[in-house]
C-alpha cells in the first residue's frame, strides 16, 4: 500500500526541496532581515525595549490566536514588561497563564544559546498550560509529559463521517522520533550549507508533524521557530512576529501544512510558504520601526514648537497611524471630533500647524481639504 501520510515515506524525515525555486526567497528574507537590524540598531534604547516588547507580546497573542483562543492582552504585556524591567508588575494584572506564556517566550528568545532538549520542551508544555488542574476542560490533556496512545488526528466535519485532514505518527515509537528531532535541531545549528531560514522551515514542519503532546502542539512548534530564528540571527532581541503573518494567512498555513504532509519529502511548497510569511512579517517589522523613527524625528525637529494639548493629541494620533491614524489625511471636521474643540478653533490649530511646518495640505479644496504630517527632510514634501 503507497504511503498516505509523509511520515511513512520509507526515506522519512530525510526531507529535500528544490533549491533553484527558494533561493530568490531566500535572497529577499536575508537582505530584509539585514535592513531590519540596521534599523533597529538605529533606535534609542527605550524605543528598542518597547519595540521588542511589541513584538513579543504580539506573537504570544497571534499564536494563540491561531488556534482560536483569545488572550488578555493587557495581562501577557504586563507579564512581559516585568520580565524585561520596563516597568513595575501590576500584580492585579496577570494571570498563571500569562505568566507561563511570557516565561515560555523568553525562554526561547532570550536562552536561545541553550540546547533544546526533551526536558526543555516539557518544561514548556507546563508553562504552556499552567492551570490544567483547575480547568473545567471536557478532555483533560496531559501536562508535561507526551501524548497517550490514542491517535492523534485533526478532523473535522460530522461526527459519524469525519474527515481525517491529518494524522501524527503512532505513540509507539515517539521518543525515539523525537530524540532524531531534537539531535538534528543540534547538529544542523552548524551544518555546513543549510541555510538558517530553511533549517527554522525545516524544524517548524518536523515539529509540527510530528504532534507529541495532546494539545499545544501548533503553539510549541512556533516557539521552536522563534528559537531556530533567534539561533540564526544569533542575538535574543526580537523585532518581529511571525506568528502575526501566520495568522493572517490562517487557512493557507493549515492548506499547505496539509498538502505536505500527505506528499513525498519534498517539502519546497511549504518552505516557499515559510518563507514568504517570514519575509511579510519582516517587512511588517521594518514599517513599524520606520513610523517610530519618524515619530521621534518629528518630535525632535518641533521640540521648541509651542503647541496645545490637543495639537499635540491629534499630532501623535496621525503619527501612530494605523486604523485610527487617518492614512488618507485628516480634514477640518475630523480634527475638530479628535480634538474635542468647536469648528472655528479647528480651522485656527490646523492653519498654525501649516504654519509652524507640522502639516502639509494635501490636494484638494473646500470641505475635502485634508492634512497630513510633514516629516522633517521628506523631499517629497
Amino acid at each position: 500500500m503507497a504511503p498516505h501520510w509523509i511520515w511513512q515515506q520509507p526515506d522519512w524525515p530525510n526531507f529535500n526541496w528544490q533549491a533553484e525555486r527558494l533561493g530568490p526567497f531566500l535572497r529577499e528574507c536575508v537582505q530584509a532581515q539585514g535592513r531590519l537590524m540596521g534599523m533597529a540598531s538605529s533606535v534609542g534604547s527605550s524605543l528598542s525595549a518597547q519595540s521588542e516588547l511589541d513584538a513579543l507580546l504580539q506573537n504570544i497573542v497571534t499564536s494563540s490566536a491561531i488556534e482560536g483562543e483569545q488572550l488578555n492582552v493587557g495581562s501577557v504585556r504586563s507579564s512581559l514588561a516585568r520580565r524585561l524591567g520596563l516597568e513595575l508588575d501590576d500584580a492585579n494584572n496577570v494571570s498563571q497563564r500569562s505568566e507561563g506564556l511570557a516565561q515560555l517566550m523568553l525562554d526561547a528568545t532570550q536562552h536561545f544559546a541553550e540546547p533544546l532538549t526533551l526536558e526543555r520542551l516539557l518544561d514548556w508544555h507546563e508553562w504552556l498550560f499552567p492551570e490544567q488542574e483547575t480547568d473545567l476542560a471536557a478532555r483533560p490533556i496531559r501536562v508535561g509529559a507526551l501524548r497517550g496512545d490514542d491517535p492523534m488526528q485533526v478532523v473535522s466535519g460530522r461526527l459519524d463521517r469525519p474527515t481525517v485532514h491529518f494524522e501524527a505518527p503512532p505513540r509507539q515509537g515517539l521518543e525515539r522520533q523525537l530524540d532524531t528531532f531534537l539531535s538534528w535541531f543540534t547538529a544542523s545549528r552548524n551544518q555546513a550549507g543549510l541555510d538558517p531560514l530553511l533549517r527554522a522551515g525545516i524544524a517548524h514542519f518536523w515539529f509540527v508533524t510530528l504532534h507529541p503532546f495532546d494539545d499545544g502542539n501548533g503553539r510549541l512548534t512556533r516557539t521552536i521557530t522563534d528559537l531556530a530564528l533567534a539561533q540564526g540571527e544569533d542575538q535574543a532581541i526580537r523585532f518581529y512576529a511571525m506568528s502575526a503573518s501566520i495568522l493572517e494567512d490562517r487557512s493557507g498555513y493549515y492548506r499547505v501544512l496539509e498538502s505536505c504532509q500527505k506528499a513525498t519529502l519534498d517539502i519546497t511548497e511549504w518552505l516557499e510558504w515559510f518563507l514568504q510569511t517570514l519575509l511579510r512579517s519582516l517587512q511588517q517589522a521594518m514599517a513599524r520601526i520606520e513610523s517610530v523613527l519618524g515619530k521621534a524625528r518629528f518630535w525632535q525637529a518641533h521640540r521648541e514648537s509651542e503647541l496645545s494639548t490637543e495639537q499635540t493629541k491629534v499630532l501623535n494620533r496621525l503619527l501612530d497611524g494605523g486604523e485610527r491614524g487617518f492614512s488618507e489625511g485628516i480634514s477640518a471636521a475630523q480634527y475638530q471630533a479628535v480634538a474635542k474643540v468647536s469648528k472655528a478653533t479647528a480651522t485656527r490649530h490646523l492653519t498654525e500647524l501649516l504654519e509652524k511646518g507640522c502639516l502639509i495640505r494635501l490636494p484638494g479644496g473646500g470641505r475635502s481639504t485634508r492634512y497630513q504630517i510633514s516629516y522633517p527632510g521628506d523631499s517629497t514634501q
